[in-house]
């Protein structure tokens, strides 16, 4: 995801630690309109039950003052015989009494709801005035139109079953397994999703689409774009970018882990959503000049990392916005050559040393104020970490870091301390110094750094300012006699001193930004 907001809100965490169920599967029978903004919906969750209380809960928005929110008028523990449970709602929750379901149990259960989303499936018009209905769930908004355990550590399977008017398309998750035009004139659309997602990402997309399926596409994965009518030349060149990105994270990560890729032009309030394999761009995205080649990267990146392999909670977030950034950077690094990235990293790395001056968060950071930390630290510093590991290990020894840890976490979760782990077998250097700096600290090295001539040669002093020493590797080129020599330093203590040339020679501090630290004067 990459952050375009115009509003700044706060949406606390509404997990605990403690999980009460493990959700298997949800099916969505959701009914849409023209004549309001209400929905009508008919849930089915299939669980494991994790504790031994006689109640559980599912999240849930109730209606609020100004008419908002969601209405349960049914919760049955049995399709066919119906069998009616008991339930009260919170102003986000379902607190349904079930004492009939043990742990360890696996059940399911139907909750029959209906009400006007206050977030989460957002309907309006789009640019040209069109109504639309786009889910934007991130970071738990799903349950203000689905009744969900709406947290990152628990995917599940699922199905859409959206009823709307028949002039719209829908898009979702997973594989289209129907569509029927109904005798009241409306359209049945079935999205199913076997891959076991967070609700995070689980969306559906309902307007009026020009639709493109390109033809350079994978063998067997459709890439396809998904615009509206009136951008449909501008978008079809635009997204048309989407096939080779899509191959070139497969090549270098790993195969694409679902069955299609959808690009889809939205009213997503962030600048792209990751919806595993429907990603919603802003609407704004559609230029017509292919501006948005690195929003496209990061998405695709992101079916990878953040979809596929997720945090075990959102204080984890650099695992999906870092990696996502990382590997945008990498992309163009590739395809436009290191200076054009170098330029990237030098925005970014502006970036991070300023927020850190107005930050005290480091990068994990378990705040309840999940939209802050859409910020510097979970994408460009996050980022950052990965490209000083990929100095700290070399190329081919962080490439296989990055293959093992999607291999070990893909389809579940991870968090730092997992990522730690693979990248100190992989690699067979203990890091724990390395990430204990970047990630649980708010500092970056500030330096100091002077010059002076002995009777060795130019001696380089380098003083951190910082709270605390951190440990790196500084990046120095000395042009001797019109050639240039990389020294690389390793800074271990709060002052040091090194040899790096003679009288002669004229000494260049390293600025292709392989550290990220800032040079104090």
């Amino acid at each position: 995801m990459r952050l375009i907001l115009l509003a700044f809100f706060i949406i606390s965490s509404s997990f605990s630690q403690a999980q009460e169920i493990d959700v298997l599967h949800y099916k969505f029978a959701l009914e849409l309109n023209d004549k309001d903004d209400s929905i009508n919906g008919l849930a089915a969750v299939t669980f494991v039950k994790k504790v031994s209380d006689q109640k559980l809960s599912l999240d849930l928005v109730s209606v609020n003052k100004q008419g908002k929110g969601m209405y349960v008028y049914l919760v049955t523990s049995d399709a066919a015989s119906a069998v009616k449970l008991s339930f009260s709602q919170t102003a986000d929750k379902i607190i349904i009494s079930a004492p009939q379901i043990k742990k360890d149990d696996t059940a399911t259960i139907y909750v029959a709801y209906k009400g006007i989303p206050a977030d989460g499936l957002i309907i309006s018009k789009n640019k040209y005035g069109d109504r639309t209905f786009f889910a934007d769930n991130w970071p738990n908004r799903a349950h203000n139109w689905i009744p969900c355990n709406d947290r990152p550590d628990d995917k599940a399977m699922f199905e859409f079953r959206v009823t709307a008017p028949a002039h719209y398309s829908v898009i979702s998750n997973g594989i289209k397994n129907g569509e029927k035009i109904l005798p009241d004139g409306t359209k049945r659309t079935v999205w199913t999703e076997n891959t076991p997602l967070p609700t995070k990402v689980m969306a559906i997309g309902v307007a009026r689409f020009a639709t493109k399926t390109f033809a350079d596409s994978p063998s067997d994965i459709p890439v396809s774009a998904w615009v509206y009518p009136q951008d449909s030349t501008k978008g079809f060149y635009d997204y048309a970018l989407a096939p080779d990105i899509l191959k070139f994270f497969s090549n270098y990560i790993a195969p694409y882990p679902y069955k299609k890729l959808a690009n889809v032009q939205s009213k997503t309030i962030f600048g792209g959503m990751e919806n595993a394999s429907a990603i919603f761009y802003a609407e704004n995205s559609v230029t017509g000049d292919r501006s948005s080649e690195d929003l496209l990267a990061h998405e695709i990146a992101h079916q990878w990392f953040g979809d596929m392999a997720s945090e075990k909670s959102f204080a984890h977030l650099w695992l999906s916005e870092g990696f996502a950034t990382y590997l945008t950077n990498f992309y163009f690094e590739k395809k436009y050559g290191k200076e054009a990235a170098a330029e990237r990293w030098k925005e970014e790395r502006e970036q991070v040393i300023a927020f850190s001056k107005q930050s005290s968060s480091p990068v994990v950071d378990s705040t309840k104020n999940l939209m802050s930390l859409l910020n510097a630290n979970s994408y460009q510093k996050g980022a950052w970490v990965l490209r000083m590991l990929r100095n700290e290990v070399g190329d081919t020894t962080f490439q296989k870091i990055i293959q093992t840890y999607y291999h070990q976490y893909k389809g579940s979760n991870a968090d730092s301390k997992d990522f730690e782990a693979v990248a100190e077998k992989v690699s067979g250097k203990e890091l724990t110094w390395f990430f204990d700096q970047w990630l649980y600290q708010n500092e970056i090295p500030r330096l100091a750094i002077t010059y002076s001539k002995t009777s060795e040669g130019i001696r380089m002093h380098i003083k951190q300012r910082q709270k605390h020493p951190f440990q790196f590797i500084l990046p120095v080129s000395v042009e001797s006699n019109g050639k240039l020599k990389k020294i690389l330093l390793r800074i271990t203590k709060e002052t040091e001193s090194f040899l790096i040339g003679q009288d002669r020679d004229k000494r260049i501090i390293d600025l292709d930004y392989n550290l990220l630290f800032e040079e104090i004067k």
